[in-house]
């Protein structure tokens, strides 16, 4: 199995097991003389066998992430690292710029006026430039991840 498909079926897995805990908690009373639409007991252990399925994978899909290179020699486990933080860093610089946009709400010029406390086209260029580094290292995990088998361990399909 490649590492791709293996990240793929562990958002099945996470898709599953929110569904379960959902159903679970649906199910955790009924009317007095009724019975539930399903057993809440039967839901947990099924969510426990995901989760056990879903914590072997993970481990797996861990494993492989430490043995793997991109092609400009970057560690995969230190690229996602660095992709997180990409992402987080552009999610902060857009807030700012979208926050320090001043609103023209002024009605008469005794109203006071807002002022940007920053270079709003500046801001917007540089998380314009972290979303293009953060596409580009995306494309080179893409790649290695349908390049590289998914490390001995991995489980396979769930139900």
């Amino acid at each position: 199995m490649k590492l791709a498909e293996a990240l793929a079926e562990r958002a099945d897995f996470q898709r599953r097991m929110a569904q379960l805990k959902q159903r679970v908690q649906q199910n955790a009373q009924y009317q007095e003389g009724e019975t539930p639409a399903e057993q809440p007991l039967d839901l947990l252990e099924e969510y426990g066998r995901c989760a056990d399925a879903w914590e072997k994978l993970v481990t797996a899909i861990n494993r492989s992430n430490h043995k793997i290179f991109l092609e400009n020699g970057e560690n995969m486990t230190a690229a996602l690292a660095r992709r997180d933080r990409l992402k987080a860093e552009h999610g902060v610089l857009t807030a700012l710029a979208d926050a320090a946009t001043p609103e023209q709400s002024r009605y008469s010029r005794s109203e006071i006026k807002m002022l940007a406390a920053v270079d709003v086209k500046e801001i917007r260029q540089r998380a314009d430039n972290l979303a293009k580094a953060c596409r580009e290292l995306d494309l080179q995990i893409q790649a290695a991840n349908w390049a590289h088998d998914l490390a001995v361990g991995g489980v396979s399909s769930i139900d």
